[in-house]
């Protein structure tokens, strides 16, 4: 332990609370922990303020001294038009950000708890916010922007605002160290994979695109959310079915993605079922290729934005541990200078570099580290 002290970060997401006692200046980890399946029928834990009672009896059992915590950081997915840069959480935080619930209603609640819970725990230090957006807040305007009515946009600030942003930029900034390169010369796609998944194009160090909009529901293929759809279904669904917003919020959001396709949403299921063969394979095998296709498509739409791409990054659960996504995804890209070894892609930890010899993109598997991240951003405010 450092004689300047830790950063507690909590990063709370829609099924699970990851957490770790963090060394800021060291970059290392002391402590570190995930408490997952919360809310899950089969699951252990009911509930995020369970899971977080759980994480601070660990803290206490781990004989580390509490008091060396100086600070607490605060993954918050939504920050909306105000929050774009690490903040001090105040009462008027915590106020705003359940404000903006609406918009991010697997995560937002969830943030919320977090942050009530831990400052009951650490009454005596700062608590700090860093927004899933703040990265994609300079995003252009072009890319920013919806094609619908300008003033009902401007009164209900609907624009794209992304998601992942700590990740995106973590991972960005760590090709260019892994590669030797100056971070204002490359252009790089980010392929955020785990239960959530989001996509980005990033020139010289700075996010000129990205795949989740308003809020985390649209883009890839995700556990539970369906990602990219026409919003004609849900006016569909409204009129032949009846179902009000409520009810289409819960379809989108929790019974669609890979869940809503093959009845599950841990990836390591689906690719067990998909193996086993049967009704279930099949479904699992379907939700698979939709999953790939997807990824494939924006890979493509990503390439034509940047114009020229130097790296492509796979990380977070299934970027990080699903080999077989990698190769599928960018299956058939070697026309366009994208290839994946397949030697090297199946073998290795780590952030390590699978592309084919001769391939003119880089492809990478690069570990994201957001808690690194959060904690450097609360450091500043100790």
């Amino acid at each position: 332990m450092t004689a300047a002290g830790l950063v507690l970060v909590l990063n709370s997401g829609s099924s699970s609370i990851k957490f770790q006692l963090v060394d800021p200046v060291a970059g290392t980890a002391v402590l570190s922990g995930l408490v997952e399946q919360i809310g899950e029928a089969d699951g252990p834990v009911a509930d995020h303020a369970a899971g977080l009672k759980l994480i601070h009896q660990r803290l206490v059992d781990s004989g580390i001294d509490l008091a060396a915590v100086r600070a607490v950081g605060h993954r918050v997915v939504h920050g909306g038009k105000l929050f774009h840069r690490p903040t001090l959480i105040t009462d008027e935080v915590v106020t705003e950000v359940e404000r903006l619930d609406e918009l991010a209603p697997l995560h937002n609640p969830a943030n919320v708890i977090g942050i009530e819970v831990a400052r009951n725990d650490f009454p005596d230090v700062p608590h700090v916010a860093v927004f899933d957006t703040g990265f994609f807040h300079s995003l252009p305007a072009a890319a920013a922007s919806y094609a619908i009515d300008h003033d009902v946009a401007m009164r209900y600030d609907i624009r794209r605002y992304g998601f992942h942003g700590t990740s995106h930029e973590y991972v960005s900034g760590e090709v260019a160290i892994l590669l030797d390169r100056d971070p204002a010369e490359l252009n790089v796609i980010v392929l955020h994979l785990g239960n959530g998944a989001s996509a980005s194009a990033i020139r010289g160090g700075v996010a000129v695109e990205t795949s989740m909009g308003l809020t985390p529901l649209e883009g890839l293929v995700m556990g539970t959310r369906s990602g990219d759809i026409d919003a004609g279904v849900l006016f569909h669904l409204n009129r032949a079915a009846g179902m009000g917003v409520d009810e289409l919020d819960e379809l989108m959001n929790r019974r669609s993605g890979l869940k809503g396709l093959s009845g599950v949403n841990d990836f390591r299921e689906l690719l067990e079922r998909r193996e086993a063969g049967g009704a279930l394979g099949e479904a699992a095998a379907l939700a698979y290729d939709v999953y790939c296709h997807r990824l494939r498509k924006y890979v493509g739409a990503y390439l034509a934005v940047l114009g020229r791409v130097d790296a492509i990054a796979f990380t977070a659960g299934v970027g990080e541990n699903a080999p077989s996504v990698r190769e599928d995804a960018l299956a058939g890209l070697d026309g366009l200078g994208i290839a994946v070894d397949p030697e090297r892609n199946r073998t290795g930890k780590g952030a390590r570099i699978i592309s084919a010899e001769g391939s003119r993109t880089t492809v990478m598997v690069v570990p994201t580290n957001e808690e690194l991240a959060i904690a450097r951003a609360a450091w500043q405010f100790v």
